[in-house]
C-alpha cells in the first residue's frame, strides 16, 4: 500500500459524513454535519445541495483537525451521494431549483403517463422489468417538462446527488455509472443512455451528462473548492457512486450473492449478482454497482429508523426513550423485555409511500390488530418487527428468484442495536452478521473507491475485504411459527391499505399532486 490518505463522503439525506483513511482503507476520523429537509408541500422532499457543501467543508477540516493530518497529505477522494435525487442547473451551472430528493413523490401524474405512453403496464414492465413512480427520475424529469416549462427551457444539464458534488469540487459535469443506471433508462453495457425512451419522453439528450466509471478521476479540485475544504488545489477527485452501492463497498459484500441491508432513516436489500432476475412487481431494480461486472439488485424501503424516531417523538415521554432526541438504548432495553410477536400485534411501515416491497406512493403505515390490551411496549416492538417483516418480504421476493441470501451484512444506526438485529434474523429466518462501524458503510465505501482508482487495491471485492462483523446474529427457531404466522397477515394488510391510501392523499393533501398508487392494484402480492 502507499503512502498518502483518501477521504470518503456518503452526503446522505439527514447530514453527511465523512471518513479519512489510509491507503489501506483503515478509518482514522470521522466527522458529521447535519443540514434539513424541506417538505414545501405534502410529498415533496427537497434539500439546498449549498447545505451539502458547507457540510461537506465543515467535515473535512474537522478530520484533519481531529486526525493531525496535513491537507497535503490527502491524495484524493470521492463522494457518494443520494440516489435518484435530481437537480437542474442552467447554462452558468446554477441551480433552478432545489435538490428534488429520492424521497420526493410529486410526479406520479407523470408516472402514470410514461406507463400510458410506453403502451401500458403489462408492455412496459416487459420493456423495462418494472414500472416507474413518481419518486424515479424519469417521472420527475417530465415533470419540470410539464410543470415548470419557463425553468426547463432554461436547463443545461440534469444532475443527480453525487454528479453535482463532483461539479461543485471540480466544475467538470458528469454522472457516474450507478447514478445513471438508477434512472432505469442507461444502458451500462453500451454507455448509453435509451434516446427512443428520451425522444418518446420529449426530454432533450443534451439535457443529460456524459457517464464515466465510478473509479475515474473526474476531476481536480479547483482553488476555490479546495480553500473552502481545506485541502490542495488539484486534489483528484473520482467520479465516485450513489450511496447504495457505496453501502456496498463499505459493507463488504461485493461478492455474487452476498447481500446486505441497511436499517437507517430508510432501509434497503443490496444483492451483487451476475444475471438479475425481474423483481419489478416487488420495486426491485438491478442497477450498476461500482464493480463494472457485477451489478446489484437494490429493495429500497422509504422509511425504517424514520418510524422509530416518528413513534418516540409523538408516542413517549423523555423518560420513556422518547423525546426530540430520543435515549435509542432505552428503546432496545424496552423491546428486549417485550415478547416476540408483541401480542399478535404488528405494525407497517410505509409512512411516506413506499419503493418496495409494494411499489406505491400513496399507501401509508397503520398498526394493525390493534387492541384494548396492547401495551405501548408491544407498539414499540412492533415497530422494530415491521421494518424487519417489510425486510423479510423483500428477502423472499429475492429468494423467488433463486437468490436465497442464508447470511446477510447489516449496517446503518440499527445494526448498533442487537434487540433489533436480533429481531432481524428471527423475523426473516437468516444469519445477520453486523458490521463494526455500520453507520459509516457510505462513507468507508467512498474512501475504499478512492483507494482502488489511485490503486492500492486490485479492485470493489478486495476493498472490501478490509470491512469486519462485530457480531453475528442466528435465528432462534423457537420463535419462527410466530413470525411465519405474522408474515402471512403483514402480506395481506397491503391489499387493505392501499386502496385507503389512494382515496384519501387526494382529499387531505391536495398540493402534493398525483400521489396516487403506481401499484398494480390492491391484490396480494405473493
Amino acid at each position: 500500500m502507499g503512502a498518502g490518505l483518501v477521504i470518503g463522503y456518503d452526503v446522505g439525506t439527514g447530514g453527511c459524513k465523512a471518513l479519512l483513511a489510509d491507503m489501506g482503507g483503515r478509518p482514522l476520523a470521522v466527522s458529521f454535519s447535519p443540514y434539513p429537509i424541506n417538505h414545501p408541500f405534502p410529498g415533496w422532499a427537497e434539500q439546498d445541495p449549498e447545505d451539502w457543501w458547507r457540510a461537506v467543508c465543515r467535515c473535512t477540516r474537522e478530520l484533519l483537525e481531529e486526525s493531525g493530518s496535513e491537507a497535503g497529505e490527502v491524495r484524493g477522494l470521492g463522494f457518494a451521494g443520494q440516489m435518484a435525487d435530481t437537480i437542474p442547473l442552467d447554462s452558468a451551472g446554477e441551480p433552478l431549483s432545489p435538490m428534488v430528493l429520492w424521497l420526493d413523490n410529486r410526479a406520479e401524474e407523470q408516472a402514470r403517463s410514461i406507463i400510458r405512453r410506453m403502451g401500458g403496464r403489462t408492455v412496459l414492465r416487459r420493456l423495462a422489468g418494472a414500472l416507474p413512480t413518481g419518486k424515479d427520475l424519469v417521472s420527475k424529469w417530465l415533470w419540470f417538462k410539464q410543470e415548470r416549462p419557463e425553468v426547463f427551457e432554461r436547463i443545461r444539464v440534469f444532475l443527480d446527488a453525487t454528479g453535482w458534488l463532483v461539479f461543485r469540487a471540480t466544475g467538470e459535469m458528469q454522472a457516474d455509472r450507478t447514478g445513471a443506471g438508477a434512472s432505469g433508462i442507461f444502458d451500462d453495457k453500451r454507455g448509453n443512455w435509451n434516446r427512443l425512451f428520451l425522444r418518446a419522453l420529449g426530454i432533450p439528450r443534451q439535457l443529460l451528462p456524459e457517464v464515466s466509471d465510478c473509479v475515474r478521476v473526474a476531476g481536480r479540485l479547483t482553488r476555490e473548492a479546495a480553500g473552502e475544504m481545506g485541502l490542495e488545489p488539484g486534489t483528484p477527485v473520482v467520479s465516485g457512486m450513489s450511496d447504495i452501492p457505496a453501502a456496498a463497498v463499505g459493507a463488504g459484500a461485493m461478492g455474487e450473492g452476498e447481500a446486505h441491508v441497511n436499517l437507517g432513516t430508510s432501509s434497503w436489500l443490496v444483492i451483487p449478482v451476475r444475471r438479475p432476475p425481474r423483481l419489478g412487481r416487488y420495486g426491485m431494480a438491478a442497477v450498476p454497482s461500482a464493480d463494472p461486472a457485477l451489478p446489484i439488485v437494490i429493495g429500497e424501503s422509504e422509511t425504517a429508523g424514520a418510524c422509530l424516531r416518528w413513534f418516540a417523538q409523538n408516542l413517549l415521554e423523555e423518560g420513556e426513550g422518547g423525546g426530540s432526541e430520543p435515549d435509542f438504548a432505552l428503546l432496545d432495553q424496552r423491546v428486549e423485555d417485550t415478547e416476540p410477536g408483541a401480542g399478535g400485534l404488528f405494525f407497517c411501515p410505509w409512512m411516506f409511500g413506499e419503493r418496495s416491497p409494494v411499489p406505491d406512493t400513496s399507501v401509508r403505515g397503520a398498526f394493525m390488530n390493534l387492541s384494548l390490551e396492547h401495551s405501548r411496549e408491544q407498539m414499540l416492538r412492533a415497530v422494530y418487527e415491521g421494518v424487519a417483516l417489510n425486510l423479510r418480504w423483500m428477502l423472499e421476493a429475492a429468494a423467488s428468484a433463486g437468490l436465497s441470501c442464508s447470511r446477510v451484512r447489516a449496517i446503518g444506526g440499527g445494526a448498533r442495536s442487537d434487540p433489533w438485529m436480533q429481531i432481524l434474523a428471527d423475523v426473516t429466518g437468516r444469519e445477520v452478521e453486523a458490521v463494526e462501524r455500520p453507520q459509516e458503510a457510505g462513507a468507508l465505501g467512498a474512501a475504499l473507491t478512492v483507494a482502488v482508482a489511485l490503486g492500492s487495491f486490485r479492485g470493489m471485492k478486495e476493498a472490501g475485504g478490509v470491512v469486519r462483523v462485530r457480531r453475528s446474529f442466528m435465528p432462534r427457531a423457537e420463535h419462527a411459527s410466530t413470525y411465519g404466522r405474522l408474515f402471512s397477515a403483514f402480506r395481506y394488510a397491503y391489499p387493505v391499505l392501499s386502496p385507503m391510501g389512494s382515496a384519501l392523499q387526494p382529499v387531505f393533501h391536495p398540493q402534493g399532486r398525483g400521489n396516487g398508487s403506481a401499484s398494480s392494484g390492491p391484490s396480494p402480492v405473493s
